[in-house]
């Protein structure tokens, strides 16, 4: 990997974390093998006030810690971001292999874009749900966080990055772009997401819940209230999940 510290990044790369060491290692290792001659910087931002996941971080990768919650973490990230264009990666999303150049092409025509999504697994029920997934981000031009929404600083800054609320924020962002009729691109490769939240949850409970709270947020209702809904029983009610 080129460091960030020697050499001026052509793209900043923020991963918000909450509790992923076992994860962000593998994640840093699959940007360096498929970052080609990109000059890019990665920036960890965790949660946990006490930095469970920095510290399996290797010296040459920056991190920080925010409060939890995607948005504010996601925002703190870029605050620090030097190159022009910013990459919001979960640290459960693997990216295709020739993902950041296509994210160089597209922003030469585009302030912002993101992925088709593909989920990590060979059940059929899942490869269906990320088709659906992907159709309908296409159709609304809204996709979610998951799919590597990346997006040109200045637009960032114009619309005022994410909003500071405990869901919804990669939508929320979205929106603001299609308001001020900004264009937003997708790249026809697709991601691939850990499959850990419908094992987890069951496929078809999981992806009523994400249509039913999509729908809600789009009719208005609170944020906060389709945080009290979502909200894992095992996280404290001040508490986010990434």
């Amino acid at each position: 990997m080129t460091s960030w510290a020697t050499m001026h990044p052509e793209l900043s790369i923020v991963i918000p974390v909450l509790y992923e060491g076992a994860n962000i290692l593998r994640l840093v290792d699959h940007l360096q093998a498929i970052a080609g001659d990109m000059v890019y910087e990665v920036l960890v931002v965790d949660g946990d006030p006490e930095g469970s996941t920095l510290k399996y971080l290797p010296p040459d990768i920056q991190g920080i810690t925010a409060p939890v919650g995607r948005g504010s973490q996601m925002n703190a990230g870029a605050k620090l971001a030097q190159a022009p264009t910013l990459l919001f990666l979960h640290a459960d999303t693997r990216l295709p292999s020739t993902a950041l150049l296509q994210i160089k092409l597209t922003m030469e025509q585009a302030a912002a874009g993101a992925f088709d999504l593909g989920i990590d697994s060979p059940r059929a029920g899942l490869k269906w749900v990320s088709r659906v997934a992907s159709v309908r981000s296409r159709l609304t031009r809204i996709p979610y966080g998951d799919q590597a929404i990346f997006v040109d600083r200045a637009t960032f800054d114009q619309v005022g990055g994410f909003p500071n609320i405990p869901i919804m924020e990669d939508v929320a962002l979205m929106r603001q772009l299609k308001q001020k009729q900004i264009p937003i691109q997708f790249v026809c490769d697709r991601v691939l997401v850990s499959p850990r939240r419908w094992e987890q949850e069951g496929i078809l409970r999981c992806t009523l819940r994400n249509w039913a709270l999509l729908g809600l947020y789009t009719l208005g209702v609170s944020p906060h209230r389709l945080w009290r809904w979502y909200r894992p029983p095992s996280l404290p009610k001040s508490g986010l999940k990434n």
